[in-house]
């Protein structure tokens, strides 16, 4: 039972790819090891940039010898007058067996022959040799590299491979690479060349001596380091950052940090845009006092342990000083040109090459957030449609300014800076002014699933018309997001449009915002080059369905077979399928929920073979004279009960609506005991087809319990 170790050691991989690329590299190793039978306990990944590296302990040192039932010709054929034929003696030959051995198999096609035919197991090493590196190469990268051979590929240049059972070195090849028992340490820190004596910890063991640390040693070392120097100023903290945080982390095989600092004559300019140069651009941790408010220090993660002479100190201080400088520079150069006065040039920046300017996107979304106002006051939401036109007309006007350009980051973010401290019109009261500013820089908000929502109901308005303008735009088009490639990013969008709608809780559908977007782009140039209006609905309606249903499971955490059920009944209203969703989730597990999704079932099969065979159910209920007590019963409580459900309904109480529900468990259960849908009579046919039609309309109008699974 050894140890094995694969080390894939190669040039600086990107920090944002080394994550995803380790998990599928295990899931890969873990997938090979159980499907070759010789798995042992869970394999573990080691990585950093400079390598991927898996580790199992005690997997099989071989395939244990397995039994195979080989089917040969049928009976017919291998027989004739009770004696084998040619056919059979070959097939005994070819498996290995005495023709004697074999025997008679009954299978769907009829009699066949059959021989027992013992496998010999490979070794371990055969398997890993032949199989790793085709899954090495099947490793998704967003980008690859060629560096050898047309068909070698790989993300950055591949240098070592160490391939070990215990102390034993499995002779597999990939890139050009032999792999041996030698790996490499950190670049600075150590020597260079690191003999592995073996897999399993002596390997990690070899690794730490040459100063590389595994991921989580990684990011206790770095976290111990950022509090040690922050503590050297009284009162301060760093300001935690877990993107940030794993980005350094994979940037560094042996972290240490120091601590700099800048003028604070820089702390005039915005918060925003000193954070983002430190951030963004130079990979360095803010530093703020207690109360949360900047301080003119920086924390830089070091791939080194140290930096005893300042050098580096200083170094980070003088580049951050020049960034700094540019943003102060180009802060000052864009208040020469007000917002306002910004609008017209946005004709002359292009949204998308078939879709026009950001003019154009300007005036389609003031259109569209006009409507959705009209659509918000008309449900009893207070919002303010001046603020929300004001913003739509200012809220891409800061891609014309020199700060943006050098900070693309910062859209929006700078609009709403800049509104807050530019006198847009005299004539608006200053509270006006600032939700105006509010709604420009929130108005790409969410940008993902953990991030906030606009904080104003205007700046959710202009953040939805905003989002919903661009997927209406592109699906018109055609560019539907396909597979792993979505460059426009039209899934977070729409992402974003859900999270909106649903935290806010706006009466919005998502049929008609979509619908009234692509309304926006008729008369225009664009229009001529869209898919029509019966491809485009339902292209957008798959989508923001899948959007919704990842909503509800991924970021609520309702069972999937809870949203399966509530999205079956309807899709189109984020707000009312939260509120839908809820209510199952808290009666599914009821043993009449369980009933009546078996229902739910019988009766979509017993409707789905009348259609089949063209019968028609009536076109109303009765009780008929024939009819048996039992189908009678069933008929009083969907008058009395349906009555109750739909105005449970209408007032969105679904709850209530559900437990009322419930109590069809008892008449349904006798109705299938006694009755038989599928009788002679055609009138009698038809109306328990009619029956049940309805049934099945009243259990699904708020969820498809047919979709519940059941224990």
């Amino acid at each position: 039972m050894p140890d094995f170790l694969l080390e894939i050691g190669c040039e600086e991989i990107p920090a944002r790819m080394i994550d995803s690329a380790s998990a599928e590299l295990r899931e890969k190793v873990s997938a090979l090891l159980a499907r070759e039978r010789i798995a042992g306990s869970e394999v573990q990944s080691l990585e950093t940039p400079r390598r991927l590296a898996v580790m199992a302990a005690g997997i099989s040192a071989a395939q244990a010898d397995a039994v195979e039932q080989v089917t040969g010709p049928s009976v017919n054929v291998a027989y004739k007058d009770g004696q084998p034929t040619p056919a059979a003696h070959a097939f005994a030959k070819k498996a290995g067996v005495d023709v004697a051995a074999l025997q008679k198999v009954t299978t769907p096609k009829g009699e066949y022959i059959a021989a027992q035919v013992t496998r010999k197991g490979r070794s371990a090493a055969e398997i890993l040799s032949e199989m790793l590196p085709k899954e090495i190469a099947t490793i998704y990268w967003p980008k690859n590299m060629y560096w050898r051979k047309p068909n070698e590929r790989f993300v950055r240049p591949v240098r070592w491979l160490v391939a070990m059972l215990d102390d034993e070195v499995v002779p597999l090849e990939f890139g050009g690479i032999g792999a041996g028992r030698i790996s490499y340490g950190h670049r600075i820190l150590s020597s260079g060349r690191v003999p592995v004596p073996g897999a399993g910890a002596a390997y990690v063991d070899s690794l730490r001596a040459a100063r590389v640390l595994g991921r989580a040693e990684r990011e206790h070392q770095i976290r111990k380091a950022l509090d040690a120097a922050t503590r050297t100023i009284p009162g301060a903290r760093w300001r935690e950052d877990k993107p940030l945080l794993d980005t350094v982390v994979n940037l560094t095989e042996f972290p240490s940090v120091i601590l700099g600092s800048f003028d604070p004559q820089f702390l005039v300019l915005p918060e925003e845009v000193l954070v983002t140069v430190m951030r963004d651009h130079q990979k360095y941790f803010a530093v703020e006092d207690s109360g949360g408010k900047l301080l003119p220090h920086f924390l830089a993660v070091l791939n080194t342990d140290g930096d005893a002479q300042g050098l580096i100190r200083h170094g980070n201080e003088r580049v951050l000083r020049a960034r700094f400088n540019d943003a102060r520079f180009f802060w000052q150069t864009d208040q020469k040109k007000s917002l306002l006065d910004r609008s017209q040039m946005l004709r002359y920046v292009t949204f998308q090459k078939d879709l026009g300017s950001y003019y154009e996107k300007t005036q389609r979304v003031q259109r569209l957030c006009s409507w959705l106002c009209e659509v918000l006051k008309q449900n009893g939401i207070t919002v303010r449609p001046g603020v929300v036109h004001k913003a739509a007309c200012l809220a891409k006007t800061d891609l014309t300014t020199e700060l943006v350009k050098e900070f693309t980051e910062l859209q929006g973010v700078v609009g709403g800076l800049y509104a807050r401290v530019q006198q847009l019109d005299p004539t608006l009261p200053e509270a006006t002014r600032l939700a105006v500013a509010d709604a420009i820089y929130d108005h790409y908000k969410p940008e993902s699933t953990d991030d906030d929502v606009p904080r104003s109901i205007e700046g959710a308005v202009l953040s939805i018309g905003d989002k919903a303008d661009t997927i209406a735009g592109m699906f018109a088009l055609g560019l539907i997001p396909s597979g792993s490639k979505d460059p426009f990013a039209l899934r977070r969008q729409a992402n974003g449009i859900v999270k909106v709608i649903a935290e806010k809780k706006l009466p919005l559908r998502i049929g008609e915002l979509m619908r009234d977007a692509r309304v926006g782009y008729q008369k225009s140039e664009a229009e001529k080059k869209f898919v029509d209006d019966r491809k485009y609905t339902e292209s957008v309606t798959t989508f923001f369905r899948e959007r919704l249903e990842f909503y509800l499971r991924e970021v609520c955490g309702y069972a999937y077979d809870v949203v399966k059920a509530v999205l079956a009944a309807d899709a189109d209203d984020v707000v009312d399928a939260l509120a839908r969703a809820e209510a199952v989730k808290q009666v599914m597990h009821m043993a009449e929920f369980q009933a009546i999704g078996a229902a739910c079932k019988r009766i979509r099969n017993i409707l789905r073979q009348a259609d089949e065979k063209g019968i028609v159910p009536a076109e109303q209920v009765q009780a008929l004279p024939e009819s048996p007590q039992e189908e009678k019963r069933l008929i009083v409580y969907l008058e009395e009960a349906g009555k109750e459900i739909e105005s449970c309904r209408n007032q969105r109480q679904y709850l209530d609506a559900l437990k009322r529900l419930s109590t069809a468990r008892e008449p349904v259960d006798a109705f299938f005991d006694k009755v038989m849908v599928m009788v002679e009579d055609a009138r009698v046919r038809a109306n328990r087809l009619a029956l049940l039609k309805t049934l099945l309309r009243e259990f699904s109008t708020i969820a498809d319990f047919s979709e519940i699974v059941t224990s």
